[in-house]
């Protein structure tokens, strides 16, 4: 019956997710004993499903029963998939400050005492980094699902009517999906704060002789924080859909609120000096990677001028769309 569906799903999603099948079977089978233990041979009625679960309780608070230990650092609720996504991110940043230490002995091995001290920087700030931006985005994303008058109710007096829909496969919001995007949005913030001089053309001589950057070094320091800022409100989006497990129209208004803030500090930097490098073309062509007047010249510089536009408008695009998309997904039957 879908009141049972309802209710298990309401226990289950508070779960680890390698428990919520077992506990499910486990959860069916406990209620429909309870029902045959009531009507005996008869036929089971709303109202006989109903007083099984008002008998059960607050699916909360079962499931509470089922976790076993409680855990605070972000709450019982979403402790373990937080756990889950730290160890992921810190791996991943790990690695890839790892590679990059690698490629630049590989590219550069006189200056390996350089290239590891700069290995050690960027792995006690980018590690805290990492820790604290996923950390802050699950705080957050937590504060935001809990606003909710109708949870708070649920504390203090449970009816089976307060069971919510199990949501429709659409509006479902893989959990994949979710940490997948918070991992991409961690290693950038990693890449542009720690080997941003590595974003760029890279030429080969028979051997290696530098990079030609896309970014602007003269003006990139202080573009970096609203990098950064674009980047970390980009994790705290997808902590917010990881927690909320579905698109609501709430969630649809918060992926608004981040996309907007993202949206005013990619136009600043529209609007202020150059982000691109504007020697881009003359050092490559100094590198010898092209020669002036020639026709791959023409080509690299149709290709530079165009690509340094479109992005940061496929970007802004991209943001208005995660709203537009969660919109859809809310109404879409």
């Amino acid at each position: 019956m879908e009141m049972i569906n309802r209710y298990i799903y309401a226990v289950t999603q508070k779960l680890p997710q390698a428990q919520r099948e077992d506990i499910a079977e486990e959860l069916r089978g406990l209620i429909e004993d309870m029902l045959e233990e009531r009507i005996q041979d008869g036929k089971a009625t709303n109202r006989d499903v109903e007083e099984v679960l008002m008998e059960l309780g607050n699916p909360k608070h079962l499931a509470q029963k089922y976790r076993g230990t409680k855990k605070y650092l972000i709450g019982p609720e979403f402790f373990d998939a937080y756990i889950l996504v730290v160890k992921i991110v810190l791996i991943s940043t790990a690695v890839a400050i790892g590679v990059g230490f690698v490629i630049q002995i590989i590219l550069d091995p006189i200056s390996i005492l350089d290239h590891f001290i700069d290995f050690i920087v960027s792995f006690v700030t980018a590690i805290p980094m990492a820790f604290g931006w996923t950390t802050f985005g699950f705080a957050i994303g937590e504060y935001f699902h809990n606003i909710n008058p109708k949870s708070l109710q649920m504390d203090k007096e449970w009816k089976v009517s307060d069971l919510a829909p199990v949501p429709d496969e659409k509006r479902q919001i893989k959990r994949g999906e979710t940490i997948t995007g918070i991992v991409f949005y961690v290693l950038f913030i990693v890449i542009m704060a720690f080997s941003s001089e590595y974003f760029g053309i890279w030429i080969f001589h028979e051997e290696f002789s530098g990079v030609v950057p896309f970014l602007n070094e003269e003006t990139y320091g202080s573009y970096l924080f609203f990098v950064i800022l674009i980047l970390g409100f980009g994790i705290i989006k997808e902590c917010l859909k990881l927690l909320f497990g579905k698109w609501t129209m709430k969630l649809v208004i918060y992926t608004f609120i981040v996309n907007l803030i993202s949206l005013v500090a990619i136009l600043f930097m529209m609007n202020g000096p150059a982000f691109w490098n504007p020697n881009f073309l003359l050092e490559l062509t100094e590198a010898g990677f092209v020669t002036e007047g020639s026709e791959a010249f023409e080509t690299v510089s149709i290709v530079w001028e165009q690509a340094t536009f479109w992005i940061l408008i496929l970007l802004v695009l991209g943001l208005i769309w995660d709203a537009i998309d969660g919109f859809i997904r809310v109404y879409k039957k």
